[in-house]
């Protein structure tokens, strides 16, 4: 529907109270699109540029000054932002049953890293919700935008998803979890699960197929709650550098991630397996 035609269908709404909350609803979608044309803008400019051509001849082909392409290339959200998505996106973190009080709560570690993945967005520019898998696993990934921070044990629906992956797979054996490259037959443990034990873990990050087959969501689990507070360490120094390799395509890798034992804070995290674009397997 045309701008125009959604104004005039909003203003003549004659209920206070749905017009109120028609008129908030269009300001934030139409807030929204402003940043992602925005960030379109500016990622043109630098596509352009790393072609390249000039930010003179940028301007003189775009009929704009020399002055308006510096600024658009300095301001408004970053390209790289929509690695994470577009417009609006929710952290999924899973909900576990608190045995003492026999209510489902987030645990700490999951609150932390939900935290964290949601600050990270909203220095994006994105707009920000938050959801939860059920303690029964229950979660619906058909949707858009969805950042899920959840391993194959937690939910039944989201293992399903891990197990489309085509060359990093979730497996479990008498040590406990871990993560297999099936191309190179490497195995990716945590260090609890080693002799001496050693205060690192293996994370998987990945974009993965909906269930419905009509989109992707992006999925972060450590073997360890460490890891997937690594993954986000490394998606915030590193989100330029993954937007570069995979942009919004389908794919999945392996961080390795030291942390402090005293509090499981990492302190370093990196690829340990390559980065797997699926659509080239």
């Amino acid at each position: 529907m045309p701008p125009r035609d959604n104004l005039d269908r909003i203003a003549a709404i004659e209920d206070p109270y749905l017009l109120l909350r028609a008129a908030t609803e269009q300001l934030n979608l139409a807030q929204q699109e402003v940043t992602e044309l925005a960030r379109l803008r500016r990622r043109i400019i630098q596509d352009l540029h790393a072609q390249g051509m000039s930010y003179a001849a940028i301007a003189e082909k775009a009929g704009l000054s020399r002055g308006r392409i510096h600024q658009i290339r300095h301001t408004g959200p970053a390209p790289e932002g929509a690695f994470l998505g577009t417009g609006a996106v929710t952290v999924v973190t899973p909900l576990r049953l608190d045995p003492q009080t026999g209510r489902s709560v987030v645990a700490l570690d999951d609150m932390r890293a939900g935290s964290r993945l949601e600050n990270l967005a909203r220095g994006f520019g994105l707009t920000v919700g938050s959801d939860n898998v059920s303690v029964d696993g229950d979660i619906d990934l058909n949707r858009p935008g969805l950042l899920v921070i959840c391993g194959p044990r937690m939910s039944a629906a989201v293992r399903e998803c891990y197990d489309k992956d085509p060359v990093i797979r979730w497996e479990r054996d008498e040590k406990g979890w871990l993560l297999r490259d099936v191309r190179t037959g490497t195995v990716y443990r945590s260090g609890t699960q080693t002799d001496p034990p050693r205060a690192t873990d293996s994370a998987y990050l990945g974009r993965l197929p909906r269930p419905d087959g009509n989109g992707t969501f992006l999925i972060i689990a450590g073997i360890h709650p460490s890891g997937s507070l690594g993954v986000i360490h490394l998606l915030t120094d590193e989100l330029a550098t993954l937007w570069g390799q995979v942009g919004d395509r389908q794919f999945s890798t392996v961080v390795g991630v030291e942390y402090d034992p005293s509090n499981g804070e990492p302190v370093k995290a990196e690829l340990i397996s390559p980065l797997y674009r699926h659509d080239e397997e």
